[in-house]
């Protein structure tokens, strides 16, 4: 393990210095200064490399700009300090700074918490004695942040989930302003396309290089989560079946998932299984949708759907039609933060049910536009409007008294 002192030097440029920070503009950003002034802790959780730690290193340096002194400011990452305790970090902190965080004002940045043991249990100490203290934590495991959040410190601490970058986003971090949008309809689709190679991932964009994104994806991304934060925080028997639960997503995305016929598959029991697709949802290495119902219980029990956070490589560089189908498939699905789907025993199916104030189903399609499954979605549940998410058409359909509007994905996701 690194030593504490030199490694808090090394995370806390601010204390002996200007700092400088290339931050572009998040939306979660904004919402999540509304809630700075008030005690509770902040938790940010979301996928490994969405941007958690460069948000932190926003507080801080807003925080310095209002006048906030910066050795009350700390900030410290738990990767490599596993077997440590808070109150430890706390007082190396203390000894090195000459300050006591029980007296005036400190904000503690504290990343991927979730690494140190018992950390609710510390941070709820640590929360109740230092009065004065701002914090904000970090963790990439949402299992452990929320379950142990509720048990501790419930009424203590307010969760933001931090998700990849946004199409307007993607936009903002190229430094690209393309408006009013009807004038560059075929440079935003090209952008569009770009976008999903980066896989909504702030440090890919501008990287087009097929080999440095796969090793940023498997090094950065896969690998961590899968060998390193997972087993140390699980008992999974075998880590090698789990990836491999996650390369069958990655490799064809938006797959129907029947528990038990998948479990015998894999040669494992029904509870493990479930189980280990817990791990990689929670982890948000996948996304689970449900298959829409009025009915709660039917909803639980029908068949599922999963898409991974980030497509196999191999797919995303691939340029044949349906292997582009399946990453635009899953992509819009992502941006979209989809819960539910929708499969009748006819077959009828919708890609995405997203409910608000009203329920509106949508289609994903990336070429020929079919309206067959939005019709039967619309008849059943007596709808008068759906979406079809296209990739570069755009037309109002009347069919009866229900209207499909045909939208490209790059207009839909700036609107």
């Amino acid at each position: 393990m690194p030593d504490l002192k030199d490694s808090l030097r090394e995370f806390n440029p601010w204390w002996r210095g200007e700092f400088h920070l290339d931050f572009r503009p998040r939306s979660i950003f904004q919402e999540i200064q509304k809630f700075f002034p008030l005690r509770q802790i902040i938790a940010l959780t979301g996928l490994r490399r969405v941007g958690k730690t460069t948000l932190l290193e926003k507080a801080a340096l807003d925080k310095i700009s209002s006048g906030f002194p910066p050795r009350h400011i700390l900030y410290v990452s738990f990767d490599e300090f596993r077997n440590i305790e808070l109150r430890e970090v706390v007082r190396a902190y203390e000894d090195l700074l000459g300050v006591d965080v029980r007296e005036g004002a400190f904000l503690l940045l504290l990343d991927e918490i979730q690494k140190i043991d018992d950390w609710d249990d510390q941070l709820k100490v640590l929360y109740d004695t230092a009065k004065d203290v701002k914090i904000v934590i970090s963790g990439s495991e949402s299992l452990f942040i929320r379950r142990r959040s509720r048990e501790t410190l419930a009424g203590r601490i307010f969760e933001f989930k931090v998700e990849p970058l946004t199409f307007k986003e993607f936009l903002s971090f190229k430094g690209i302003d393309l408006r009013p949008v009807g004038l560059y309809e075929k440079e935003l689709s090209r952008h569009f396309a770009e976008f999903m190679k980066t896989l909504g991932l702030p440090e890919l964009v501008g990287i087009e290089d097929k080999t440095v994104v796969k090793k940023y994806v498997r090094e950065s991304l896969v690998e961590k989560v899968i060998y390193r934060d997972l087993p140390g925080l699980l008992k999974v028997k075998d880590i090698a079946v789990l990836e491999s639960i996650l390369n069958i997503f990655m490799e064809e995305p938006g797959q129907l998932i029947e528990i038990s016929g998948l479990a015998g598959e894999l040669k494992l029991s029904r509870p493990t299984l479930s189980n280990y697709l817990m791990y990689l949802e929670e982890s948000f290495l996948v996304r689970k949708l449900y298959n829409f119902s009025t009915n709660r219980r039917k909803t639980e029990r029908k068949l599922k759907k999963y898409y991974p956070a980030v497509p196999s490589v191999d797919l995303l560089f691939r340029e044949d039609p349906f292997s582009q189908s399946k990453v635009f498939e899953c992509h819009v699905v992502n941006q979209l933060r989809a819960e539910f789907f929708w499969r009748d025993p006819l077959k009828h199916e919708v890609d995405v049910v997203l409910m608000g104030e009203e329920t509106c189903p949508v289609e994903i399609k990336f070429g020929k536009i079919e309206t067959r499954g939005l019709e039967a979605f619309l008849k059943k549940f007596d709808g008068k409007k759906g979406v079809i998410i296209s990739r570069d058409q755009e037309r109002t359909l009347k069919i009866s008294d229900k209207t499909i509007e045909v939208v490209p994905a790059y207009k839909y996701f700036l609107s």
